[in-house]
């Protein structure tokens, strides 16, 4: 599936570099961004992303708020987000669940995961 684009947000290097290696491995093209502001100005220009993968845990902004700002652009709230997390917090991730985001898994993702996350595509 080489049409999928991934833009994979975090502001860790590592997890960034997981993450986007098992996308690649998968054929995926892969967008990687340190932060969601970053993010924001990538996708305001023109791109083919289909699906977004942030982190929730980000020192300038949360993956939740990411989300939000995502969900006020006409031109971005139609994109599919999953949200990683290192935590299982039932409360956190009902509240993205709840904010519009399509799903949630757990940190470090695993060539497993792919399938599932490009059903949101």
């Amino acid at each position: 599936m080489a049409s999928a684009h991934v833009l994979i947000v975090d502001d860790s290097c590592v997890d960034r570099l997981v993450a986007s290696r098992v996308m690649e491995s998968c054929n995926i093209k892969v967008t990687p961004m340190e932060g969601p502001k970053e993010a924001l100005q990538f996708l305001a220009m023109e791109h083919d992303v289909k699906l977004i993968l942030t982190d929730y845990s980000m020192t300038d902004m949360t993956g939740y708020d990411f989300l939000l700002e995502m969900k006020k652009s006409p031109k971005l709230s139609h994109l599919p987000v999953v949200i990683m997390f290192t935590d299982d917090v039932p409360e956190t991730i009902k509240k993205c669940l709840e904010g519009g985001a399509k799903d949630y898994i757990m940190k470090p993702i695993k060539v497993a995961d792919v399938p599932h996350l490009l059903s949101y595509i």
